[in-house]
Order: C-alpha cells, then structure tokens, then sequence
C-alpha cells in the first residue's frame, strides 16, 4: 500500500507576490492527483489577518486531499494571527495517523518575529504522540531546522533547534516536512530525511527557483519518492529516491 502526501508550503495569500494563476495550476494538479494527506507547512497568509485566513481558507479548500494537516508560519503568527489559526484550525498541533504513517504537526512561530522557536511543551506532545508509534514516524512545521543552501545568509532557524532534532533522533522520526525559506532542498541527517519546501503560489523566489510544492510517495516498507513539481508547468522531477531507516 503506498501514501501520496502532497506538501505544499508558503502559499502567502494576498501577499504582493501572490499569483491567481499558480494557485489554479496546485489546484488543478491536486485535484488529479488526489492525494491521501495534504501537508500545509505554514504561511498561508501574509500579514495573518482575518480577512488573509478567509481567503486563504477558500483555496484550502479547493486543494483536494483525504485528510488535511496545516500548522502555522511566522507570517500567519503576525498580528495576533495565531489567535485566529486557532479558531480556524482548531490546534497549532494536529496530529494525523493513516494506518502506519503518522505525522505530527508543530508550531515553530513566535508572534511578530521571523525567528523560529518550538518550545519544551511542543516536545512532550511530540514524544507522547510518537514513542509507542510502530510505523513512519513524521513531523511537520513550518521553520527548517537545517540550513538551506542559496539562501543567503542563515538566520530564523528555531534557537532550540539543536535540542528538538536530538528528540526526533531518539524518537527515531523517520521524516521532517518544513518550509519557510522559500527553496526547496533534501538533508539527510542521521535516520531521518529532512524535505523543505518552496514557496507553491508565489513569485517571491530566489535566482531561478521555480515556484513549487512536492509530492511524496510513501510505502510501509520504508520505500521513499520525493518529487518536485514546478507550480508554473506542472511539471514534476524526481529528486529523490531511497529507503527510510524503519
């Protein structure tokens, strides 16, 4: 049995950058593909404002999936917007369980600052949820917790991110799905395979980048395919395939 998890992140909704006929062609491609889980990696508004989350909720909505998981950027955490991501969402913490896979969704945003923090709360929740787990252990958030190559100089990784990849190495996580720089990249750091996400409805990119969100195929044998697909063209390039460590 294989898993299609769509990983889309930074959407920016009404941000200057924002692009109508980028966020058709995501739909477009989803509602084909109609993938088993939706990862949402944080930014869907740009100012986190009601009136960017109504929005930004009418295209989640058209983005077809089973089951949808969304946690909170540091954009949608500006202006008491993680007040509102609460009332909408529910949670900054969703948890999602299919079978064997399991993903486990944290809140790295700070109100009204760039920079990244998961807090020590986050860490019991993510350890309660994920050492009696016997399947794919995953963890989604919006900040990347290793540096990303061409992205100018580093700043806005979690300050406690150190301490939270050591957790997910003895949790043995199998899978970290991130956003927030805009670029997309693969690490691989121990047992774990760290995806980062670009930027899928905007034109807020670096050099020649290309809009994009990816689509993991995930089997539970551990067998791994990660795939980049340009949200302009549609599409897709392989750019990954292995085993996770199970």
């Amino acid at each position: 049995m294989e898993v299609r998890v769509a990983h889309v992140s930074d959407v920016h909704v009404r941000s200057a950058y924002y692009s109508e006929e980028l966020a058709s062609n995501v739909t477009e491609y989803l509602g084909e593909l109609k993938p088993d889980l939706l990862v949402v990696t944080g930014d869907i508004t740009d100012e986190g404002y009601p009136h960017e989350y109504e929005e930004a909720l009418k295209l989640l909505g058209e983005l077809e999936a089973r089951v949808k998981l969304v946690v909170p950027g540091n954009h949608d955490a500006r202006n008491m917007g993680y007040a509102v991501f609460e009332r909408v969402f529910g949670t900054r913490f969703p948890v999602v369980e299919l079978g064997w896979l399991k993903v486990v969704g944290v809140d790295s945003s700070e109100p009204d600052i760039d920079d990244g923090h998961i807090g020590r709360l986050a860490y019991g929740l993510v350890e309660r949820e994920l050492s009696g787990f016997n399947g794919i252990k995953a963890v989604a958030l919006h900040h990347h917790l290793i540096p990303i190559p061409g992205t100018g100089r580093e700043r806005n990784i979690p300050v406690d991110s150190g301490d939270f990849l050591e957790l997910l190495d003895r949790l043995r996580v199998h899978l970290v799905l991130s956003g927030h720089k805009h670029v997309p990249w693969i690490w691989r750091l121990n047992s774990m395979l760290v995806v980062n996400a670009g930027t899928a409805t905007t034109l807020r990119v670096k050099a020649y980048n290309p809009p994009s969100f990816n689509v993991l195929s995930l089997s539970e044998d551990g067998r791994v395919v990660v795939e980049r697909v340009d949200s302009r063209t549609l599409e897709s390039t392989r750019i990954y395939e292995g085993r996770l460590s199970l």
